[in-house]
């Protein structure tokens, strides 16, 4: 039945839509998050077009067969795991992109890249500021599933304030349009909104109205090390307490030396922190801005602070904080997280974090979007040491109950996938959980989108 389900559905499509080689699909198994329980699915689809996702979905629906919906698979929380019996429908094909300068808007496919819409959108003079440290090989569609964020949160937010409007196919296969081009739009619900961080459990997006900016003014960057973490965030509740800097970014002495060990860029390894931190505001306005976060940073004990107005100094900094993640990876296998508290807990997060690793015995690197209080603590471990894989899962879990106990989130980009679901009630609630499954059962009553992922 399986196979003369899928033969059909390759009956409605091109060639090469639908795809069966068991080495192709085994492929799109796991994203990123590498999660041990995923299945094998019937098939990976790879439509085109926006009617294309609606024929795939009528069929599912048909057929009763689970779709796993897929951007480039650089998720970290297993949001696209593929299931037993289903199909995974990705997005990579879907890669169109119309630039309008006048109401400074794109409209965009979801598999282009992040990357790729920055570089087209600056052709035009605008930018879209939404920067994951992925953001060279993660998908518009991927950072829609999540709300992801990245560097410049502090100052610019998240990707669903730069969603005006999207095109959505439901479970049916019944394309809507939410939103549009306008910068003021309160008619109706807000439903844009609610597909943005929905991971694919409620749609399958297939086309994006993004508002963009401005072109990105050069920054003034400003770096500082220090030998206690307590000092270092004390000295971001200062400085967001002023000033809103467009970079506010937070390294332990693991993450340092895993990126001195890789770049030699000469950061001084015995530091317990480093900060990199931007203004971007114009005029003298970011200079006054990078003077005010480098006389914070000394005030907290900073013993060295480099201020700089080159951009290719700056940025060289800002490629070292991008370029943690995979440093400590070299180390060992990751299990990443992106728990997030309120700014003044983020110093009791980190030392909670750094008990935590000294108890079970591991190596935890912590990085973070300080500005915002998102962190992302690297578990590292060894997948055939039985031992100590059992102890990094039982870290995952401490590091997320940690953070709810200070009020904070399992989740500050990532999303919740499949990974973090255990832990998602003991945040949000009984209440709010079954509002959650409520909207689920309305948009999707046979449970086919994504099942197992966030709800």
């Amino acid at each position: 039945m399986s196979a003369r389900a899928v033969a059909s559905l390759a009956a409605q499509l091109d060639d090469g839509v639908v795809v069966t080689d068991p080495d192709i699909v085994a492929s799109y198994r796991q994203d990123r998050a590498m999660d041990p329980n995923a299945g094998t699915p019937l098939a990976v689809v790879r439509p085109r077009t926006t009617e294309e996702v609606q024929t795939v979905l009528r069929w599912a629906t048909a057929y009763r067969i689970a779709v796993v919906p897929r951007g480039a698979g650089t998720g970290l929380s297993g949001g696209s795991t593929a299931v037993d019996g289903g199909i995974v429908l990705s997005t990579e094909k879907m890669r169109a992109i119309t630039v309008d300068s006048s109401t400074r808007t794109a409209i965009v496919q979801p598999g282009l890249l992040n990357a790729e819409v920055k570089s087209a959108v600056a052709e035009h003079g605008l930018w879209y500021p939404p920067d994951p440290s992925s953001f060279e090989i993660c998908s518009i569609g991927g950072n829609i599933a999540t709300n992801a964020g990245g560097l410049c949160c502090v100052k610019y937010g998240v990707t669903s304030d730069y969603v005006l409007g999207l095109q959505v196919v439901l479970a049916d296969g019944t394309a809507v349009r939410l939103g549009g081009p306008r910068l003021k739009d309160v008619a109706g619900l807000s439903l844009t909104k609610l597909f943005v961080g929905s991971e694919g459990t409620l749609g399958v997006v297939t086309e994006v109205t993004l508002r963009l900016l401005p072109q990105q003014n050069a920054a003034c960057t400003v770096v500082a090390t220090f030998d206690s973490v307590q000092a270092a965030a004390d000295a971001v509740v200062t400085i967001t307490g002023r000033i809103r800097p467009s970079m506010l970014e937070f390294m332990d002495s693991v993450a340092i030396n895993a990126v001195e060990d890789k770049l030699r860029m000469g950061l001084d390894r015995s530091a317990a922190a480093m900060m990199v931190a931007a203004s971007d505001d114009r005029g003298p306005s970011g200079a006054d801005d990078a003077e005010f976060m480098a006389r914070v940073f000394a005030e907290h004990g900073a013993t060295e602070v480099f201020s700089t107005s080159d951009p290719d100094e700056g940025e060289a900094f800002v490629v070292a904080r991008r370029f943690a993640i995979p440093a400590v990876e070299a180390k060992g296998s990751l299990l990443l997280e992106d728990v997030g508290v309120p700014l003044p807990a983020l110093a009791e997060l980190v030392g909670g974090i750094a008990r935590i690793a000294a108890d079970r015995q591991l190596t935890i690197s912590v990085i973070a979007h300080a500005g915002d209080g998102n962190t992302h603590p690297l578990i590292v471990f060894d997948p055939n040491d039985a031992a100590m894989t059992g102890r990094a899962e039982l870290a995952f879990g401490e590091i997320m109950d940690l953070a709810v106990s200070l009020g904070g989130t399992i989740t500050g980009e990532h999303g919740v996938g499949r990974l973090k679901k255990p832990w998602l009630a003991g945040q949000i609630g009984p209440e709010a959980m079954e509002l959650n499954r409520r909207i689920k059962a309305a948009l999707d009553p046979d449970g086919i989108l994504n099942p197992g992922a966030v709800i």
